[in-house]
């Protein structure tokens, strides 16, 4: 049988053929992901946790609600769940925990799923957090997980959640509470708009740069004050003060300065310094064992502080089930580990 082969006219006609189906495809492929929501992430799988009832002391009023928020990171989610876990496991009245998620768009679904089926019984509410709200007011900072929108959230926390709460405790995903969370939200206020842990011996002046302490128009905002810092993972926050204070133009205005000017390296937390350093309703240490991540580079191991403990927390770039995960955890990672929900988890001691 002859062959037949293609004239140069055919070839060339071919080869336009094929160039616009492929233009055809990629065009389409691009809008596709220009028209298409984000994807969710995949999820972890974690069991369900036990049901926690109240004891026959604890109150059924509205009053009697102890509200706690968290953001929901789908990075930090197996934190977030330990976490609740102990919160839950320690307190007198679990069912009066009212927890308020904050999330990103398009995968509240998933989360809720997720949280639903590992607390069955759990009284939660998720939140939108809209990262156009922060994200061009975002400084690089020294560590990428800092630099996250979510990161930001608890700035905008008085003015998501309802109106009808007056009080709240934030709280990280990177940690565990070993003690009832109800003694902390009973703290006396004061008057003031945040209580935390605060630790005087620190050197204040390394959360900021030169360019800060070498402004007298800036420095200004210190004067008058003992400043000491404390730690944004873990605060009560008197919410109707803050909204009435508008503390969250406040912060943003430090924002803003830090985007002309670099006054500071550390994401989120120097406003909170600049603003309420020196003016905050110091609680007992015991609520935030802080810094078991290590530092904000290597996350090397540390060791617990002397003295009781109520809330163990891995602030710092080390996380306990990252380490848990690749056997090489530090000590106290392990108190982290009985709290793990993950369905895939086999730590233990003997590991």
């Amino acid at each position: 049988m002859a062959s037949r082969s293609l004239s140069y006219t055919q070839l060339l006609g071919l080869l336009s053929f094929i160039l616009l189906l492929v233009t055809t495809t990629t065009m389409a492929v691009r809008v596709g992901v220009i028209l298409h929501k984000p994807s969710a992430p995949t999820l972890p799988v974690f069991r369900e946790a036990p049901a926690f009832r109240n004891g026959d002391q604890c109150g059924t009023r509205e009053a009697d609600q102890i509200h706690i928020a968290m953001t929901l990171d789908t990075n930090y989610l197996r934190g977030t769940m330990a976490a609740v876990l102990s919160l839950l496991q320690h307190s007198t009245c679990p069912e009066n925990l009212s927890f308020h998620f904050l999330s990103l768009p398009h995968f509240e679904n998933d989360l809720f799923t997720s949280i639903k089926s590992t607390f069955p019984y759990l009284n939660f509410k998720i939140y939108q957090f809209d990262p156009n709200l922060v994200r061009s007011k975002i400084s690089k900072s020294i560590r990428q997980a800092l630099d996250q929108p979510l990161n930001y959230a608890r700035i905008y926390l008085a003015d998501i959640i309802p109106s009808s709460v007056d009080r709240i405790i934030y709280l990280d995903s990177d940690l565990v509470v070993v003690d009832d969370i109800e003694k902390l939200w009973h703290v006396e206020m004061e008057g003031k708009v945040v209580a935390a842990p605060e630790y005087c011996h620190a050197n204040f002046t390394h959360y900021f740069t030169k360019t800060f302490w070498s402004d007298p128009v800036l420095v200004k905002v210190l004067e008058g004050k003992r400043p000491c810092y404390f730690n944004t993972g873990v605060m009560v926050v008197d919410v109707n003060k803050w909204r009435k204070g508008m503390y969250t133009q406040k912060v943003e205005e430090w924002m803003t300065i830090q985007k002309q000017k670099r006054i500071y390296h550390l994401g989120s937390l120097p406003p909170f310094l600049l603003i309420f350093a020196g003016d905050i309703k110091a609680v007992n240490h015991r609520w935030n064992q802080h810094g078991l991540g290590g530092d904000n580079f290597e996350g090397r191991c540390r060791t617990l502080h002397p003295g009781p403990i109520s809330l163990l927390h891995w602030s710092g770039k080390g996380k306990p089930w990252l380490r848990l995960d690749s056997r090489k955890p530090c000590i106290v990672d392990h108190l982290w580990a009985p709290y793990d929900l993950y369905r895939s988890s086999r730590h233990s001691l003997e590991e």
